[in-house]
């Protein structure tokens, strides 16, 4: 979940965060949290920001997260890596996207380009984003269309549709892969992959123990829900599944105590606090839908008031993303036999309580 799509309704108290590095540092500067680790952060369109991490390596740098591909963007960079920055003119020898999304994927191509290292990510992020950066020159494909169709998007939104994977310089044609419980030399130190999924396909944490540092990308974030969707590449999978599943494993994996050190927003302490937070939300959400289910027929639009206690979004890409992550719980629920689906006549999916599924469609 995005702030864009938070519900408008009384939250409970947020776990008691610790947050001990300070300030964050201004767009298009660094802050050494740890030794030989940096947290810079660049500018997003909308005067957000993106986390990216520098992780001294040898005479250079691994970063790992890159932010969007946009002029105030490369900008920030070059300022980052030049001498009078925090990167201090060494070169970066290693990029890593813990993710495709092109906040995190979108300068890598730019960073590898211009000091000739090697891009790093996951087999099922890298051949996805590849994917949607093609994608995203061509027109809607007739299959994505229909996806929103079935979800129940009106011919408005409809037009209004452009596939994602813009703002993303280009990615290079050859990669090394992540596989996750990979360890990884990086300076002196070792880091080990810790794979998770649901907010994208194979998304790549990397954990440090020595240390104790935890880089969480979008997989765990302190003050926002990471949006869990389902795509039209996929329809019928069940990510919200997979994100409570990874959420639970990172729980297991990774010891409370470490720094978080997350794609958005401040490095904290407090983990496990955070981890139970997230976790809860989704299945008091779940239980919201299957409350809702079990009073009438719902399409994946009309799951937006109970999830998310609004109808109506600011512009088709939130209606997006709102769209996905509606289907993910309403897949859930359905793969678990706590709801059932049917197609009306238009093709659009209605969804119900198993008891109520001979009702009739509002």
């Amino acid at each position: 979940m995005t702030e864009a799509l938070a519900p408008q309704r009384a939250q409970p108290r947020e776990p008691a965060l610790l947050h001990p590095c300070g300030s964050a540092p201004e767009p298009g500067h660094g802050l050494e949290v740890a030794p030989g680790v940096f947290w810079l952060r660049v500018p997003l369109p909308a005067g957000k920001t993106v986390n990216s991490w520098a992780l001294r390596d040898g005479e250079g740098w691994t970063v790992v997260d890159t932010g969007m591909r946009t002029e105030p963007a490369v900008e920030a960079w070059r300022h980052l890596l030049s001498a009078q920055g925090p990167l201090a003119g060494r070169p970066v020898t290693r990029v890593i996207a813990t993710h495709l999304h092109a906040d995190h994927v979108g300068m890598a191509g730019w960073l590898c380009s211009t000091s000739g290292a090697d891009l790093w990510m996951t087999r099922g992020e890298y051949l996805q984003a590849r994917l949607l950066q093609t994608d995203s020159d061509q027109p809607p494909a007739a299959q994505d269309l229909a996806f929103y169709r079935r979800a129940g998007w009106e011919a408005p939104a409809l037009d209004a549709y452009r596939p994602m994977g813009r703002n993303m310089s280009p990615i290079p044609s050859q990669y090394r892969r992540l596989r996750d419980a990979d360890r990884i030399r990086i300076g002196g130190d070792e880091w080990q992959v810790v794979v998770g999924s649901g907010h994208s396909p194979e998304h790549a944490c990397l954990h440090c123990p020595d240390r104790g540092l935890f880089i969480s990308g979008d997989q765990v974030l302190p003050l926002i829900s990471s949006n869990v969707s389902v795509w039209p590449l996929e329809p019928q999978a069940d990510a919200m599944g997979e994100w409570l599943a990874s959420i639970d494993r990172i729980h297991r994996s990774v010891p409370d105590d470490v720094l978080v050190l997350p794609a958005h927003d401040d490095p904290f302490h407090g983990l496990h606090a955070r981890l139970d937070q997230l976790a809860s939300k989704r299945h008091r959400a779940l239980d919201l839908l299957r409350e809702a289910l079990g009073q009438r027929s719902l399409r994946a639009v009309d799951a937006f008031e109970p999830l998310f206690r609004r109808r109506e979004f600011e512009n088709v890409f939130v209606q997006q993303l709102a769209t996905g992550e509606a289907v993910a719980y309403l897949n859930h629920l359905v793969q678990r036999g706590q709801a059932v689906v049917r197609e009306d006549q238009a093709g659009v999916a209605w969804y119900a309580a198993p008891q109520s599924s001979k009702g009739s469609q509002p």
